[in-house]
């Protein structure tokens, strides 16, 4: 039902006559109702947009209230899934906070994991976090009486109660990793949202769970697939197998694909900085014929999106370019009241670039060079741990070498008279978050960036900034070392095959 019929059919419960006497019953029966009764009727009320600010509603609040300590495990957690939906005020905060001290008195009672996981449902996000540790507690001395679905529902109500508990998590992983056969499609997806959410991260959970839907192939749909290459992508797993076979049938069946599966399947493998070995090109060319089938009716910012995925990747769809370029398209993503105006402005940015040091299109080029990111924009910053370890190495963050990579050159003279015989060394400080999970694998941000600078003449050091500022001092210098006066580093075909 789209939401024109929902809103055309709530009118009409509205507006029938007997609807305000059933409302005028509710609240005149109220303080006979059950718990469940209470719970499920003030539910229903929410779920039908009835004001908040109704009598009805109101009123169920405050006999609600009255006869909290009578509500069962499901009289709270129907409770609890209302309460998440209304917006605060006098009553829906005063029984939000009762229902907290309810749980809290409860916890000591609980004997079994659902009645648990039913309580910390209930608290919701913005509990007090001593209740939630206290709720953590009572979950880890329980773990010996988890059961598989116990494990995968544990993700989900942490996600409920926005709590990351690592330990806790950790413990539900393993248990899911080893029984990941029997667990079903959506179970998985939730498992791998929530961890999201979490912002958690398991490399042994994601990568079984790839390693699953890999062994499995045959029994996915091709969107499922995607749902399971968007989860991956957001949480940086890279599992090189199960991104090729999917590229492999995506090849074989593109004429298949919608629009939103395209731009998910581009977002997925151009993020990650991944390409299929023996297909890449077919691969490219099936995205982008199926992309420019939907240039007629696509809007502009997917135009946009499309567009971008392709550029990290390193390819150039010359319709796309051509209808992207188009003066009334640019105007409308750049329009200065359009909440999106600046996100539009970088990726346009980057856009460019791609177009100015990838591609030779000169002529459009031109057409976006004013297209740079605004003055608010972040600036490049350095790494001081880096900088300092550099400046004890070399002295200096600009580095030319001679083309062996042996010395480096000191005068400015030398370098003018002799430039055919020294190369630039860039080095490049890069956050775990610029990695694929678990690897040193950049992702598409900055493996575009060193393609640019290859482009450019330099030699690329890779510096995973969390690995070295482990290191001692002594040891940091002789990384850098290492790597400057070094053969040359992997080209960047090479670090995009890379497991």
């Amino acid at each position: 039902m789209s939401d024109d019929q929902k809103r055309y059919e709530r009118k009409l419960m509205f507006e029938h006559p007997v609807f305000e006497q059933l409302c005028q019953q509710a609240m005149k029966d109220a303080g006979k109702m059950r718990s469940v009764d209470l719970a499920y009727s003030l539910l229903a009320l929410v779920k039908l947009g009835v004001s908040q600010r109704s009598r009805v509603v109101q009123t169920l609040l405050r006999v609600i209230q009255e006869h909290l300590n009578d509500f069962d495990e499901k009289s709270l957690s129907v409770l609890a899934n209302c309460l998440n939906d209304m917006d605060s005020d006098k009553n829906a905060d005063a029984l939000k906070a009762g229902l907290r001290l309810l749980v809290e008195t409860r916890i000591p009672k609980i004997k079994n994991v659902v009645a648990l996981q039913t309580m910390m449902r209930c608290i919701g996000k913005d509990a007090p976090v001593s209740l939630k540790r206290k709720l953590e507690y009572k979950a880890l001395s329980m773990l010996s009486q988890f059961s598989l679905p116990n494990s995968q529902y544990m993700f989900t109500t942490l996600a409920a109660m926005d709590f990351n508990s690592s330990t806790l998590l950790d413990a539900c992983s393993s248990k899911i990793i080893e029984n990941i056969h029997g667990i079903p499609f959506w179970r998985l997806i939730y498992v791998l949202q929530s961890s999201k959410d979490l912002q958690y991260r398991n490399a042994a959970l994601f990568s079984a769970i790839a390693e699953y839907v890999m062994s499995t192939f045959d029994m996915w749909s091709n969107k499922q697939i995607v749902l399971f290459l968007g989860l991956f992508c957001d949480l940086g797993l890279r599992h090189a197998g199960l991104m090729d076979t999917f590229a492999e049938k995506v090849t074989e069946t593109s004429e298949s694909l919608t629009l939103r599966d395209v731009i998910n399947i581009l977002k997925s493998y151009s993020l990650l900085n991944h390409l299929p070995k023996n297909q890449k090109q077919q691969f490219l060319e099936s995205l982008s014929s199926v992309f420019e089938t939907y240039l007629p009716k696509i809007l502009p910012s997917e135009l946009l999106r499309g567009v971008y995925y392709f550029c990290v990747l390193g390819c150039f769809p010359q319709s796309s370019l051509d209808k992207l370029l188009q003066e009334d398209i640019l105007n409308e993503l750049l329009l200065p009241d359009q909440r999106t105006h600046g996100a539009n402005e970088r990726i346009l940015h980057y856009i460019n670039l791609c177009l100015e040091l990838d591609h030779s299109a000169s002529t459009t080029v031109a057409t976006i060079t004013s297209a740079k990111p605004s003055s608010s924009s972040p600036s490049m910053t350095v790494n001081p741990i880096v900088l300092s370890a550099l400046k004890r190495c070399l002295g200096d963050f600009q580095i030319t070498l001679d083309k062996d990579r042996k010395f480096v050159l000191q005068s400015q003279s030398e370098e003018n008279s002799q430039t055919e015989y020294f190369q630039r060394v860039a080095v490049l400080c890069a956050p775990v978050s610029a990695f694929c999970l678990g690897t040193t694998h950049p992702k598409g941000k900055l493996a575009m960036k060193m393609r640019h600078l290859t482009g450019l003449g330099y030699s690329i050091v890779l510096v995973p900034a969390q690995e070295f500022e482990k290191l001692q001092e002594n040891e940091q210098v002789q990384f850098l070392k290492t790597r400057i006066f070094a053969e040359p580093e992997p080209t960047l075909a090479a670090i995009s095959q890379e497991t």
